[in-house]
């Protein structure tokens, strides 16, 4: 690439928040799936850019070595992390990611959003496991196909950029390289636009294109932009959080891996036959659709666990309740579809769900379900923390879950939202 070329795009690009989608609370949620970590994780973040991911990690307690090779980018790392009073957790190196001179085990967790793809990803994978200690952690995200038949505008425009690949692919290449898969996200389309794409276009919209090599950076950034726009649905980034350890089981059977990503407005009506499929009446169903009208909807926390090749299977929903007058979280409704019942697409939905609830402050979750199962989430009698519905039900059933150890936990009756119905 000319260097003048290069220089139109680091323009466009100066004083981004992040070099890709993504997002602070994506960040945290990939890091909780990561766990457990030891106390102060050695961190390495790979292809950091601006180091939006790096000062997360510091945040969390983590050690961090940030690599990059665009020397602006580590310069703005390191006056960010002054600045939060982190520049004694974040050492910045000018470097390679596939040369990387550190002796084997030395790191507790290596992260890399939105920047494996210049390696490679199969490659990367391969390079970089030698790195890991053991129990380490390896957390990714990687843009790929979110339908086995996109369209040919993204086709071709993927192709030409950077060829993806399905989940199923992605996941095998994961296998391949001696990982096993710890859990997998798939990023809300918010992380494209109110942190990349939106800035991006702000900075299009300032460029002088008689700068040499900038009508060609401009015209290619809004080709990108415009085909996200229009053909959401057809590809997306994917965080992987990868280890070495055991497959998990549910029940008797061993777990498949799942994706799970936030609902959005095309996905009523596969959530609609999930639940029509899973329970013996529509009531489950048309609570969902009221819901959606209803004060207590949040957005991000209706959840859906797809197949890799992104056929929905599973489903979870936290809208607000009250316990007296302190707000806290209703679990469910939560179903999976039959023929993938007790193989964990149900129980990744949820997890899912309580993971984003906790990064959102939330602190009390409540549901009402089968005493055999809700526990293995950590929830427990709710009766113990004197939280009673206003409805007669085996106090076995209605349980409790806190998110923040640090937070009072209320007493009191639970009130529901008035499409519950009680």
């Amino acid at each position: 690439m000319p260097d003048f070329v290069d220089d139109a795009f680091f323009f466009l690009h100066r004083d981004l928040p992040r070099e890709g989608p993504g997002s602070d609370d994506t960040t945290w949620l990939l890091l909780a799936m990561a766990g457990p970590l030891p106390d102060r994780p050695r961190a390495l973040d790979l292809g950091c850019g601006p180091g939006r991911s790096s000062l997360v990690l510091a945040e969390a307690g983590a050690e961090v070595t940030a690599v990059d090779l665009h020397q602006p980018f580590l310069d703005r790392l390191r006056q960010a992390a002054a600045r939060r009073g982190l520049d004694g957790l974040v050492r910045t190196v000018n470097m390679s990611m596939t040369e990387l001179p550190y002796p084997d085990g030395s790191f507790d967790l290596i992260w890399a959003e939105g920047s494996i793809y210049h390696a490679g990803f199969d490659h990367a994978l391969r390079i970089w496991r030698r790195l890991l200690a053991p129990g380490g952690a390896l957390v990714v995200t990687e843009c790929e196909w979110a339908t086995p038949d996109p369209a040919p505008e993204p086709r071709a425009f993927w192709d030409e950029v950077y060829p993806l690949r399905t989940a199923a692919q992605n996941m095998e290449a994961a296998r391949a390289a001696g990982y096993e898969l710890h859990g997998t996200y798939r990023l809300p389309d918010s992380d494209w636009f109110t942190e990349y794409y939106d800035p991006l276009a702000a900075n299009l919209a300032a460029a002088d294109p008689g700068t040499p090599g900038m009508a060609e950076a401009i015209a290619s950034t809004r080709r990108e932009i415009d085909l996200r726009r229009r053909y959401a649905g057809d590809y997306a980034y994917t965080g992987y959080v990868l280890r070495t350890g055991s497959t998990e089981s549910e029940g008797n059977t061993v777990q498949q891996t799942w994706i799970t990503r936030t609902e959005t407005p095309q996905d009523a009506a596969a959530i609609r036959d999930i639940l029509l499929a899973a329970f013996p009446t529509p009531l489950e169903a048309d609570l969902v659709e009221a819901l959606r009208t209803d004060p207590a909807w949040i957005p991000g926390l209706s959840v859906l666990a797809e197949t890799p090749d992104g056929q929905p299977t599973g489903y979870s929903l936290l809208t607000r309740c009250h316990v007296g007058t302190t707000p806290a979280l209703a679990l469910g409704p939560c179903a999976a579809l039959p023929a993938h019942q007790r193989t964990g697409a149900g129980s990744a939905a949820i997890r899912a769900g309580l993971e984003t609830a906790r990064r959102m402050g939330e602190s009390l979750v409540l549901v009402l379900g089968h005493a055999t199962y809700y526990p293995r989430f950590g929830f427990t009698p709710a009766s113990a923390y004197g939280i009673r519905p206003s409805f007669e039900v085996p106090d076995e059933a209605m349980m409790a879950l806190t998110l923040d150890d640090t937070a009072v936990v209320p007493s009191g009756t639970i009130v529901y939202a008035p499409p519950f119905g009680v």
